[in-house]
């Protein structure tokens, strides 16, 4: 049916739209958005709140001995780990004990802890994620039950005193962030955007920033005119992959931190080397097996510092932070 507004009128064509500059590059412009990746390498103005560009995060504290081994070789090594990611088999499968005093020494150490909940996608009754195709969907949740479920989990996590964890769906991002906005849980949960939800560019990421989330990781290829500018269309901390696991890719960005840290900053630098998730983060292997890759981690973390300093000397790590924190308990 013919709207009537335009009888009379000739309907617009794709010339019209031409003729009246509407393109693409514009349609970013009008919002806020930059025409291109920023191959210019413009200079970050933002840090995190101690001034620091960087901070490096390690995947794969999967009980207290792991924590143990990490900071026994970060002490030997004079390396600030900043972040850990733990529980990568998933925090349903610890006691509550195990993850309260996981975190209790996390804190005395005043190390951000995110734990990963679950385990969730690709352990329930759905296969599509893990289908050679159906993969490439992502790691959404499936229907309500499983979204409870995953709730009812972070509430678990919650009640030991973490504040920190793992989401991997925006929908789910949103509702955790209206759960904190309205104190149903705690005020003070920090949520970080998983690679598995596969962001890459700032209109998606921007969109994240305003869900809620507290830090984003992208995937894990993007360039550093790509990091740029999503850097310069958001203010939450990017997770970067400095090292990757090799069944995703096993890139290994070490040389190029520094000037990664200088147009993306704040970052967080991962530092993941190893086979591949299904291998590294589970429960049930022997404890030496976690203590000694995480060791490596640590070294390779040790190494990135000491690349930016020689190569970027300007590019900031955050300090340690002083001092320590006490730990929630509820």
């Amino acid at each position: 049916m013919r709207d009537p507004a335009f009888e009379g009128e000739a309907m617009p064509t794709a010339a019209d739209s031409r003729s009246s500059k509407v393109d693409g590059a514009s349609i970013l412009a009008a919002q806020d958005l930059m025409t291109a990746d920023d191959y210019a390498l413009t200079p970050s103005t933002k840090a995190f709140d101690d001034g620091g560009k960087y901070r490096l995060e390690i995947s794969g504290v999967e009980r207290l001995s792991t924590l143990e081994a990490m900071l026994d070789e970060a002490d030997e090594h004079g390396v600030f780990i900043h972040r850990v990611i733990a529980f990568g088999g998933g925090t349903t499968l610890l006691t509550t004990k195990e993850l309260a005093d996981v975190n209790a020494l996390a804190t005395e150490r005043s190390i951000e802890l995110i734990a990963v909940p679950g385990p969730r996608t690709g352990w329930d009754l759905g296969r599509q994620a893990l289908s050679t195709e159906g993969q490439a969907g992502g790691r959404r949740v499936r229907g309500l039950d499983n979204i409870r479920y995953l709730l009812d989990d972070y509430l678990r996590i919650f009640s030991t005193g973490i504040r920190g964890v793992l989401v991997w769906d925006e929908g789910v991002l949103d509702i955790l962030n209206k759960a904190r906005d309205a104190g149903h849980i705690p005020a003070d949960a920090k949520f970080k955007i998983s690679v598995y939800a596969g962001h890459a560019n700032p209109a998606s990421i921007r969109i994240l920033q305003d869900l809620g989330a507290d830090s984003v990781n992208p995937v894990g290829d993007l360039s550093r005119p790509m990091l740029a500018a999503i850097r310069n269309s958001v203010d939450v901390p990017l997770d970067v992959w400095a090292e990757t696991f090799e069944s995703f890719g096993g890139m290994n960005r070490l040389w190029e931190a520094g000037d990664i840290a200088r147009v993306a900053g704040p970052v967080y630098f991962k530092i993941e080397p190893g086979e591949s998730e299904a291998v590294m983060y589970n429960g049930w292997v022997r404890p030496e097996f976690h203590a000694e890759l995480i060791r490596h981690k640590v070294r390779h973390a040790a190494i990135l510092n000491e690349l930016v300093q020689t190569n970027a000397p300007d590019v900031a790590v955050s300090p340690k932070p002083r001092p320590a924190l006490r730990a929630h308990t509820n």
